[in-house]
């Protein structure tokens, strides 16, 4: 999930100096991989499959989908591909989600949900060290592609023999009819996450870009973004496990917004690799938090208003990217940054209220 989703940002550096993107256009290409990101999420919030098919078709797709970006040139392909790959990673999320936390849960160990969440940051890790090694060799994207296409097969190949039906299905006639009014206040929330992280997600590398035209400095931006999302997972489940998922989230969209209002404000190299430890290192917290609280307080009604929240936090990210104009990175990103980060505290203040009521 974590190549399928962020493949792109790491990548456009590369493209808009070998093919002249720009960053409207970025941020086209990446809306069309958050309104498949959505779609997804509304699919199985509508009609919940079983976990594990999910999965499979899931990893079929951002193995396929990541892939042939090697060969199509043409923007509109692109956005196809990356729209399927948007689809597909969705099928992920949601498919081990209900896969893998039930089975943890069952047998003992929710102590490793850190672990399942954190390979979403090791995909991101892996996604920059491939265009981090493309931009220092000089490789045009294609090769980039190729690689993390590749990549994906091995992992998809590799996966397929370990996901069975253990977790019990939750089919959607099982699911309560609604959503109670609490229900949609997390899910209003959780759409605030997804507007508010998504323009660092999408465009830090392209910003560190703009600052210095160095492939080994700006292209250490996102494996270092990576990194932070894949150990804060592993390290929040061991030192804030007496913590309620609830505070978790909040106080990790806290953070997030202080990151992405400091690079903001005040861009330059420094700042971008803030932004990029505080955004990568809470984005999957916050996720894995959310979704954990939302289990708690749903019970029966877990899976519905997981997909819900999802399906609102892909909105919430498909916007961001939309209201991003212009080719100078400070000017065009700065007071949707700045949006951002007033909805992450808004957002934050609502969490820890509601969870005092």
């Amino acid at each position: 999930m974590g190549i399928g989703r962020f493949a792109f940002t790491p990548l456009l550096p590369l493209m808009q100096a070998h093919e002249g993107l720009t960053l409207t256009q970025g941020g086209w290409l990446a809306g069309a991989n958050y309104l498949g990101y959505l779609i997804g999420a509304l699919w199985y919030a509508a009609r919940p499959p079983a976990p594990a098919r999910a999965t499979r078709w899931g990893l079929i797709g951002v193995a396929v989908f990541t892939l042939a970006a090697a060969w199509i040139g043409p923007f509109i392909g692109l956005a196809v591909l990356r729209f399927g790959a948007g689809v597909s990673s969705a099928l992920v999320l949601m498919g081990v989600s209900s896969w893998a936390l039930p089975l943890l849960a069952a047998h003992g160990r929710s102590d490793l949900t850190g672990w399942v969440f954190a390979g979403v940051g090791i995909g991101i890790t892996a996604a920059g060290a491939i265009g981090l090694a493309a931009g220092m060799l000089r490789g045009e994207p294609m090769w980039a592609w190729m690689a993390l296409g590749a990549l994906t097969v091995l992992i998809t190949v590799f996966a397929f023999g370990h996901l069975e039906e253990q977790a019990p299905v939750l089919s959607a006639g099982s699911e309560a009819p609604a959503l109670s009014r609490n229900d949609w206040m997390l899910v209003l929330c959780y759409g605030a996450f997804g507007f508010g992280y998504i323009i660092p997600a999408t465009f830090l590398p392209a910003f560190a870009r703009a600052l210095i035209d160095d492939p080994r400095a700006f292209g250490a931006v996102w494996p270092a973004f990576g990194m932070a999302a894949a150990a804060s997972t592993v390290l929040a489940a061991r030192w804030l496990a007496a913590w309620p998922p609830q505070r978790v989230w909040a106080v990790s969209q806290l953070v997030m917004a202080f990151g992405v209002l400091l690079q903001a404000l005040l861009p330059n190299l420094l700042t971008t690799l803030v932004c990029a430890l505080c955004v990568g290192g809470t984005l999957v917290v916050a996720t894995m938090a959310g979704i954990q609280h939302a289990r708690q307080v749903a019970a029966h009604r877990a899976t519905r208003l997981i997909a819900t929240m999802t399906a609102a936090f892909a909105l919430g990210q498909l916007i961001g990217p939309l209201l991003v104009r212009g080719s100078a990175a400070s000017a065009a990103v700065l007071w949707p940054s700045v949006t951002a980060a007033l909805l992450l505290i808004a957002s934050s203040a609502v969490l820890l209220v509601q969870r005092r009521v």
